[in-house]
């Protein structure tokens, strides 16, 4: 097995086992705090995408991970539309409608600018979680481990891309990279003591239509400070 094979299947394991964290997190607290919404369905379509580019330039690893990876992101995303009190096809549609965007380029213009376009997701879906962990008054919602893969599987990608050439991955994983290690650093600072900055309360189902709902089975209603 070559280096680059290797590289490709280190990066294949990490990017299926990346949402797991995550997913086991919340639905084992049911709590949601510090979690982008707008991120999950970003993270949806670059899942689709990236899993179409993989079978476009005939790279296993891209395929399994980014189709494996849809095992965890879409649960998660089910489980916020409940939290959120959303339609769930409402909070899919999004997603599937900037992965078939991704996916035409792709065919149309090639790799290269493929890439210029994959780093539109990728970047709502890691700034979007930057976002949600600058302002949520709480991060408890938030895996750390999830964030940790997130930074390695984007360097394995950047490594392989670079071995490989393909100058798309290149573009979107190494953009990708480097705010995923910020929203790592930023969150272990917020563990630490770091305070919201323009803090916002975390949005749910009952908080839009007053507290005499009940919070949706199986997800937390806690406010008070961490």
């Amino acid at each position: 097995m070559t280096i680059v094979e290797v590289l490709g299947w280190l990066g294949t394991v990490t990017a299926i086992l990346l949402g797991l964290p995550q997913l086991v997190r919340l639905a084992r607290t049911g709590n949601a705090e510090g979690l982008s919404l707008p991120a999950w369905q970003a993270f949806l379509a670059v899942n689709i995408g990236w899993t179409a580019h993989g079978i476009t330039i005939g790279q296993a690893p891209q395929i399994v991970a980014s189709a494996l990876s849809l095992a965890s992101t879409v649960p998660i995303l089910i489980l916020l539309s409940r939290h959120l009190g959303r339609r769930i096809w409402s909070t899919l549609l999004p997603g599937l409608v900037l992965a078939g965007i991704m996916i035409l380029v792709d065919q149309l213009f090639g790799s290269g600018a493929y890439g210029a376009i994959a780093i539109i997701p990728a970047v709502l879906a890691n700034a979007g979680q930057s976002v949600a962990l600058i302002r949520s008054s709480h991060v408890r919602g938030v895996s750390a481990l999830f964030l940790i893969l997130a930074v390695l599987n984007q360097g394995l990608w950047v490594t392989w891309a670079i071995l490989v050439a393909d100058a798309g991955t290149i573009i979107a994983a190494g953009i990708t990279g480097m705010i995923a290690l910020f929203n790592l650093i930023w969150y272990a600072g917020r563990r630490l003591g770091i305070p919201a900055l323009r803090p916002e309360a975390v949005p749910t189902a009952h908080s839009r239509t007053g507290d005499s709902r009940k919070a949706p089975r199986g997800f937390s209603r806690r406010t008070d400070a961490s």
